[in-house]
């Protein structure tokens, strides 16, 4: 079986060993949604990663609810991606961008005063982040089929963007209770027509999304991102398994590149799952590289690696406080905590402050 520091191909991508970073967002663009220079560092540090998958990055206006957030539509941004990916590459590594539409949980103060849009009206459950303060999410409109079909575009300009920008791929962002999870899971979509019902019908929208972007950028150059194991933003299903089966199995057929599931375990630090991961029993679903992540360390990552339950493992919050993240764990480091009260601050503290291991010790800042 191979081990974490082994290389492997992710569709175009030669990734020089196993140990991924996850998407995470950190709140340090402008109000526009344009990355800022500091961002430049932080992902360059981190190039040692398998492969960097990026912060969440808004597709469009629309689909964008988080304060400080980036997006993908605007010549500006794509020139301001376009110093981090190069900073990654110059520093040898690989990155990609996580593409985002988070529906129902965008609050209207984010789009004048309109309302957000999901699978079916119905609202997310308790409050959002907002530019003053934490509000109460307010019930969303369903997406007509028209709308769908545009929205369904909107990621292909995202992707077309994202390579412009010098990413080497994409990740649809199809987890986490935002909008095309919002299609897949019957507790959020109460769709009477072909995007909703049956579970091939509530499949449709994530692989419409993911076959127009297959179409503009490859296959080999693009990968998803599934939660299937619980309740995540009051978005669950009654019955997940046949729900996440079917969608890995049209997955596999389109041929991505990779996909990555973000499954918190029963007893997680960080999410929790109400039912265990069910990347064993999707294992034999999806036929290219499987990817796991959540409340994952070197012991356990390895053992599921052995198990042959994925083939790579992608760490979030472990990367906010060591960049070197790889070489620690190859040589048994300690690793650095984090500060969670710095995770979406606007500035470098919490963000670019945190340094290499000297040797065997932990590095002490500046």
């Amino acid at each position: 079986m191979p081990s974490l520091f082994d290389p492997i191909e992710l569709g175009a991508i030669k990734a020089p060993n196993r140990i991924l970073m996850a998407p995470m967002t950190r709140a340090r663009g402008t109000r526009e949604h344009v990355p800022t220079p500091i961002m430049v560092k932080y992902y360059a540090d981190r190039a040692s990663a398998g492969l960097i998958i990026s912060e969440a990055i808004g597709i469009n206006q629309l689909g964008l609810g988080w304060p400080y957030a980036t997006g993908l539509w605007s010549q500006e941004q794509i020139a301001a991606w376009r110093k981090v990916t190069d900073a990654v590459h110059e520093n040898g590594g690989h990155i990609i961008a996580q593409l985002w539409q988070m529906g129902r949980l965008v609050h209207p103060s984010f789009l004048d005063g309109g309302k957000p849009v999901s699978a079916s009206a119905t609202t997310a459950p308790s409050l959002a982040h907002t530019y003053n303060g934490k509000q109460p999410y307010e019930e969303a409109r369903a997406l007509t089929i028209d709308e769908i079909a545009d929205v369904v575009q909107d990621f292909r300009g995202a992707a077309r963007n994202a390579m412009e920008a010098g990413f080497d791929g994409v990740q649809l962002h199809a987890a986490n209770g935002y909008l095309i999870d919002q299609f897949l899971r019957n507790s959020s979509n109460l769709r009477d027509d072909h995007y909703g019902g049956s579970i091939q019908n509530r499949v449709r929208f994530l692989v419409e999304a993911t076959q127009v972007v297959v179409d503009t950028i490859g296959a080999d150059r693009t990968g998803i991102r599934l939660s299937p194991n619980g309740e995540t933003q009051g978005v669950k299903d009654s019955d997940p398994l046949p729900v996440f089966t079917a969608a890995a199995e049209a997955l596999s057929k389109i041929g991505i590149a990779h996909l990555e599931l973000r499954e918190p375990p029963v007893n997680g630090t960080f999410g929790v799952g109400d039912m265990d991961p069910l990347a064993r029993e999707l294992r034999g679903a999806f036929k290219g590289p499987l990817i796991l992540n959540s409340d994952f360390d070197a012991k356990r990552a390895q053992a599921d690696l052995d198990a042959g339950i994925g083939d790579a493992v992608a760490f979030g919050r472990p990367f906010i406080s060591n960049p070197d993240l790889v070489r620690r764990l190859a040589k048994g480091i300690e690793l650095a905590p984090d500060d969670a009260t710095t995770w979406f601050t606007q500035g470098s503290e919490g963000y670019n402050d945190y340094p290499a291991a000297t040797d065997d010790k932990i590095a002490k800042s500046a």
